[in-house]
Parts: structure tokens; C-alpha cells; sequence
């Protein structure tokens, strides 16, 4: 046998222990060397059968296996979809000849087993993992727009049943730890200590020898049923259309194909046997694997994040800074979820509004969020008085000396911000980063008032901050790359994803966003039923509405940020037309329906029910106007992704990471296209086929649906940037 990534030691008791160890890389991945490896082992396995009392298949890395090689699955196409498939079943049919190989095998699981590497510890008899919190079991496909195609599916429905291997770990992509997942069936014993796996694994090998049962996976017995049955027993079909009607629900009318492929692989290989089952789950992984949907998902769940996460965005040569005390200026809702976000990160935090009693209810905020964890069990009393206890609210801006970081919270209005930033610049220290959350001004205006323009940058938030993971860090002109260094280690260390923009009204999200609610107010303009507005955008996967997110915003929030950008115009000698998306607008806020939180807008708030939208918007507006949903949902996309294409072009963009991560985590587009810049590039066609179908929109719907000539010339190319910077 060659030398390869599986190291095999025999005992004298004739266990075999297996240590996976790719030597070409930090983690144990399905490869090629990991293929050739297997194949070896297995072969051996089984030539040495007769004189092997069981095996022990663990890991030499910090993971146990990372799963399948995303950079070769990104590249798989229809044209070979069947390459692929004879792939993954051939990878399958050596865990299969593990599985069967009549000695009971062990994983010892060391570290995270996810995608690929809980598959392979399905496959054997049992499952020892270590009892760390920090190590994740899971099948995380559905999030990359695929399905778990190493057998996953099929042996989890046959382990659990269809129901639980649906709903609590296939059609969501959960993470557990591992005694979540021994609660739930899936790994079979815990252990201290990463040192006492091998001897557990051996020790139940011992207890065990010669019984063929313990080698002998259930569905491979005569007689064996699936718990809860399948769709031929009666009680189980009774429910059975509750599954794709719960989905639909989940889904919203998302175009996502990955989730509904794992049902179908889950309720179809539920009426056949193990290994037809199996083949029916190799179909559609190679399905998915060849369609644009995971090349998208798979750039940015994986690869754009992971970028991210690795600091790929923050300015190199920068010693990393650690943040200990924190003032946050203005404790209303954005406020006190940024104090929140940090106290509860370990940081220490001045909370500073202009009377104590607001400060006050701000920390309440933050103390009505926690009391929520420690009734879910989540958190216990003392660590929820150690968190609150780091806040300290005041209406004394001299409280501010000594703190590291300021970050502003202010309304949007420059001069109310210039005079907060005086009052504060006057009371810290020269290396204090100064942060303003604004979410549309440009912070070059900004920086104009500020005593240290280099020590100026935009950091914004998103809410509600303790759901929303995305910061958008904004760079003026002036900004130096130590602030922007340390704003990124900022937000990651309240655990955060920071994306870097350049400057510009409205920077990059606030921007974009902006072009999806406001096509949807020209949608009804142009007498389009507001429900086909609102539906639209659903079924083209965004996760709210356009008119509902209008109303949250607050429609007067859009009109501000208009006269703003008036106002600036004005200063320029330009004018702005008005659309007539902004002259609904203003119509339904001169009838007194402002947003959700005036009670009333282009929805109906009533307190014994759900929103309904106004009937008014028909009555005033919606004619016989009827257009193709796939064209409105274009509107929509395109929208964004043209605008998002103007931030390229006018440098506030400078990486498609925060393009799409900034897109898809901060204003809603829609996750299975991969975000904006993805959208662009994975379109049919490439950035050409973008182009050319934008074209048809502005002949058809009006020219802010045509590409500029910079971006019709970067179709040749078929990229939106040439490198980072």
C-alpha cells in the first residue's frame, strides 16, 4: 500500500486505527488525495478482514473532516453533471464497503464533522464524539445550495426517520454540538477529553467483538422499517403533504432549489432500498452541483466569507488592537443595541444620551434582551448582572475620558452630529477611533468638523443589532488605514462580519436597499396590485417585501434622506427629478400613513391581528396593469444590482466580497444568488447576458434600468474588478 493521508496502525487485539492526515492541507477534505486514500484502505480492510477485531477511524487534524472540496464542486457543469455523479458514487461506495465490512467500526470524532465528514461517521457502527461545545456536527449543504451527497440523506431518514431527518437537520443546514446530537440520536457516546477517544472507540470495539449485530447496520437487516414510516403507511401519508406545505411556508416563495431537492431525495429514497436510495441522492447532488445556484452559494457562504473572516478586507501591516471600554453616543434603539453588542462581547461600555433617564432606558434595552436568554435557559443570572454591569449610562460626557473607541448613534443630521462629536473630541484621548453610525451621510462631510479626520470613520450598523450580523465600515477621504485596521478588529470582536466601503451618500447598502423600495412604491405608481408587488419580490427570494420594508424604514426616513441628497445636489448646481415612486411617497405621508411606527402606512397595523396592506393603495392607485412576474422580479433584482454596479464604477466598491456578503446580510438579497456582484457575474451569459438583459428592461420599463458604459465594458472582461484595490 502507498503512503497516503490515512494512517493504519494495528494492535495486537487487532483493532485498526485510522488517522486521517492530509499532509497538503490544515484540514481532512474528500480530495483526491482523500479518494485514493480511502480506496487504499478500504481494500486493505477487507484483505485483512479475518484478522481484524474492528476499526477506528479518527483524525490527526483540530477537525475531525471537513467535508467535500468546494473549489472542485464549484467548477462542475451540466455539460459534466455525469462525471460528477459517477464521482460522488464511487466516494459513496467506499464508505458502503466500510460500512459492510462485517467488523464494527468506529469514528472518533475529534473535532467538527460537517458536510462530508459527518457522512463518513454515519457510515460506521458508532459514533464517539468529544463533549466540547466548540466542535460543530452537522450537514450544512442546504446553505451552499446543495444537498448532502455522500449519503447523508439516505442514512439519516433510514437512522431518524423522514420527519426528524428533514426538520431537525437536512432542510436547514443545523450545526449542533455534540451532546445536542447525542440527544437527538446521532452520535452515540460522549467523552471528556479528545485523549479518551481512541481508548472509548477500542474499549467499545472489545465489549463487542464477534457480535455481528453491532457490525451490522439496521437497514442492512432483514425487516428493518424507517421510524415513523414512509409514504406507503398509511398514518405517515395521512401528513405527508404537510411536508411541502410547510416548506413552501419556510420558503416564502424562494426560488431556491436545494431544500426541495432534499425532500424529494429524502420522500422518494424512503420507498426504495438502501442503495437504489442512494443512487436517487447522487442524482440530485449532481443536479445541484452543475446548476448556478451553488456556484453562487458556495462564493459566498464560503469563499466570501471566509475571506472576510480571515481579514482579508482589513489594511495589512497594522497591529491588531484589542477594544476594552467603549462610549456609545445616543441611547436609543441603534444605541443600545451597539451598547448591548459589546457588553455582551466583554467590553465595557459608556452609554451617553442627553438626559440620564434615557440613558437609563437604553440600558434597559439591553437588560430586556438578556432576560429573554435567561428564560430560554440560554444565559443564567449572574452572567446577566455581569453583562449589565459593564454598562454604565450617563448624561456627563466627561464620563467618555479613558475610552478606547466612540462610536456615534445619533439622528441622521449633520449638524446635530458635528455638535455631538465637538462635545466629545473636547473629553478624549488623542488615539480614541471615532465612529459615526450613520447610514447614509458621507463621512468626508463628516470628518470636515472632526479635530483628527484621520481617526474618523463610518461604522454601521444594522437593526436590530442583535440579530443583524453585518457592520458596514465606511472610509473617508481622510481616513488612515490604522482606523480602518481597527474598526475591523472592532467589529470582529463583538462577532460581527465587517465589509469595507468607500465613501459616498448613502455608501454602499443604505444606497442599494434604497433602489429596491423605491421600485416597489413605482410599481404601484404605475397601477401595479400591490400584492403582485409584494409577492414578487418574495418569489424572486427576497426575505421581505418591498412596500413592508418601506413602512419599517419609516417613509419619512425616505424622505429625509431625499432632501439631503437634494440639498447636496443643490450645492452642485444639479437637480434631482422626482420619480414617481417618491411622489406616492409623499402622497401617503401627506394623508398621515408615515411607517409601522406611526401606526399606519402602506400597511394596516391593527392590534388583533397581523398587518394587512392599506386598501387604500388599490383603491387610489391600481389600474388594469399587468406585466410578467419574471419582469417585476428582474425590476427588483436588477435594481439593486445596478446600483450596486455604480458603486464599482465609482470606487465606493472596490471587492465583491463586501458586495455580496453587504447585499445579502445587510439588505436582504435574495442568498441563493450568491449577492449583487455574483448576481452579475453567474448570470446566464456571464456579465454580457447582465448587460444585455438590462437592456431590455430599460426599453421596456425606463432607462435607470440601462448599464452605464463602464459596466457595459467591463462585459468584456466578465469581472467587476480587476484585483482588490
Amino acid at each position: 500500500m502507498s503512503e497516503n493521508m490515512i494512517r493504519y496502525e494495528r494492535d495486537d487485539e487487532g483493532i485498526v486505527t485510522l488517522t486521517m492526515d492530509d499532509p497538503a492541507a490544515g484540514a481532512n477534505t474528500m480530495n483526491a488525495a482523500y479518494k485514493v486514500a480511502m480506496g487504499e484502505t478500504v481494500d486493505r480492510l477487507e484483505a485483512e478482514r479475518d484478522e481484524l477485531t474492528g476499526v477506528v477511524l479518527t483524525s490527526a487534524k483540530k477537525t475531525f473532516f471537513a467535508g467535500g472540496n468546494l473549489t472542485d464542486l464549484q467548477k462542475v457543469t451540466p455539460e459534466t453533471v455525469g462525471d460528477t455523479f459517477t464521482e460522488v458514487e464511487g466516494l459513496k461506495a467506499q464508505l458502503r464497503r466500510l460500512e459492510r465490512l462485517g467488523r464494527p467500526v468506529v469514528a472518533a470524532i475529534n473535532g467538527a464533522a460537517l458536510g462530508g465528514g459527518l457522512e463518513i461517521a454515519l457510515a460506521c457502527h458508532h459514533r464517539i464524539a468529544v463533549d466540547d461545545d466548540k466542535v460543530g456536527l452537522g450537514l450544512p449543504e442546504v446553505t451552499l445550495g446543495l444537498l448532502p451527497g455522500g449519503g447523508g440523506v439516505t442514512r439519516l431518514v433510514r437512522m431518524l426517520g423522514i420527519s426528524e431527518a428533514l426538520m431537525g437537520w437536512l432542510l436547514q443546514g443545523q450545526q449542533r454540538t455534540p451532546a445536542a446530537a447525542h440527544a437527538k440520536g446521532v452520535v452515540d457516546e460522549l467523552v471528556a477529553t479528545r485523549e479518551e477517544l481512541v481508548p472509548a472507540a477500542k474499549q467499545w470495539i472489545r465489549e463487542h467483538a464477534g457480535d455481528e449485530t453491532a457490525a451490522t447496520k439496521p437497514w442492512d437487516t432483514k425487516g428493518h422499517k424507517i421510524p415513523g414510516g414512509t409514504p406507503t403507511t398509511p398514518a405517515f401519508a395521512a401528513n405527508l403533504p404537510a411536508f411541502p406545505a410547510t416548506l413552501r411556508k419556510q420558503l416564502k416563495g424562494s426560488p431556491v432549489r436545494s431544500p426541495r431537492a432534499i425532500m424529494s431525495a429524502a420522500v422518494e429514497g424512503a420507498q426504495v432500498d438502501f442503495d437504489t436510495a442512494s443512487r436517487i441522492e447522487s442524482r440530485y447532488f449532481a443536479g445541484l452541483a452543475a446548476g448556478r445556484e451553488s456556484t453562487a452559494m458556495i462564493q459566498a457562504f464560503f469563499f466570501d466569507l471566509q475571506a472576510i473572516n480571515s481579514g482579508a478586507l482589513r489594511p495589512q501591516g497594522v497591529e491588531k488592537r484589542r477594544v476594552n471600554r467603549v462610549g456609545v453616543l445616543g441611547a436609543g434603539m441603534m444605541g443600545a443595541g451597539i451598547a448591548h453588542a459589546c457588553a455582551t462581547s466583554g467590553i465595557d461600555v459608556v452609554l451617553k444620551d442627553v438626559s440620564l433617564e434615557g440613558a437609563e432606558k437604553g440600558k434597559g434595552h439591553t437588560a430586556g434582551l438578556l432576560d429573554a436568554q435567561v428564560d430560554k435557559g440560554r444565559m443564567d443570572a449572574a452572567e446577566r448582572d455581569a453583562v449589565l454591569a459593564r454598562i454604565t449610562p450617563t448624561d456627563d460626557a466627561s464620563d467618555l475620558a479613558g475610552v478606547d473607541v466612540v462610536i456615534e448613534a445619533v439622528f441622521e443630521d449633520h449638524d446635530l452630529k458635528e455638535k455631538v462629536f465637538s462635545e466629545v473630541e473636547a473629553v478624549v484621548g488623542p488615539d480614541t477611533l471615532l465612529c459615526s453610525n450613520t447610514s447614509t451621510l458621507p463621512i468626508t462631510g463628516l470628518q470636515g468638523f472632526s479635530t483628527r479626520p484621520k481617526d474618523f470613520i463610518g461604522l454601521h450598523f444594522f437593526s436590530p443589532v442583535d440579530k443583524m450580523k453585518l457592520v458596514e465600515i465606511i472610509r473617508g477621504e481622510q481616513t488612515s488605514d490604522e482606523a480602518t485596521a481597527r474598526a475591523v478588529d472592532l467589529v470582529q470582536q463583538i462577532r460581527k462580519i465587517p465589509v469595507v466601503v468607500g465613501d459616498g451618500r448613502g455608501f454602499y447598502t443604505s444606497r442599494v436597499f434604497g433602489t429596491l423600495i423605491l421600485e416597489g412604491a413605482v410599481a404601484v405608481a404605475e397601477g401595479i396590485d400591490p400584492m403582485t408587488v409584494e409577492r414578487a419580490a418574495t418569489s424572486a427570494g427576497f426575505p421581505a417585501p418591498p412596500l413592508a420594508m418601506l413602512d419599517e424604514v419609516s417613509l419619512t426616513l425616505t424622505q429625509h434622506i431625499r432632501a439631503e441628497a437634494d440639498k447636496a445636489a443643490a450645492a452642485e448646481g444639479r437637480t434631482i427629478e422626482r420619480s414617481a415612486g417618491e411622489e406616492l411617497i409623499d402622497t401617503m405621508v401627506e394623508l398621515g400613513r408615515k411607517g409601522r411606527a406611526s401606526g399606519s402606512g402602506m400597511y394596516d397595523y391593527p392590534e388583533d391581528g397581523p398587518k394587512v396592506l392599506w386598501p387604500g393603495l388599490r383603491e387610489r392607485w391600481t389600474r388594469d396593469t399587468r406585466i410578467p412576474l419574471g419582469d417585476l422580479q428582474d425590476r427588483y433584482l436588477f435594481a439593486m444590482a445596478l446600483e450596486t454596479a455604480a458603486c464599482f464604477e465609482e470606487g465606493v466598491l472596490r471587492d465583491t466580497e463586501s458586495a455580496n456578503i453587504g447585499g445579502i446580510f445587510g439588505i436582504g438579497f435574495p442568498p441563493h444568488t450568491g449577492g449583487p456582484a455574483t448576481f452579475m457575474t453567474n448570470y446566464e451569459g456571464g456579465l454580457a447576458g447582465f448587460v444585455a438583459r438590462a437592456d431590455e428592461l430599460a426599453d421596456t420599463y425606463g432607462e435607470r434600468f440601462r448599464p452605464s458604459a463602464w459596466l457595459t465594458g467591463r462585459a468584456a472582461t466578465g469581472t467587476l474588478v480587476d484585483d482588490r484595490g
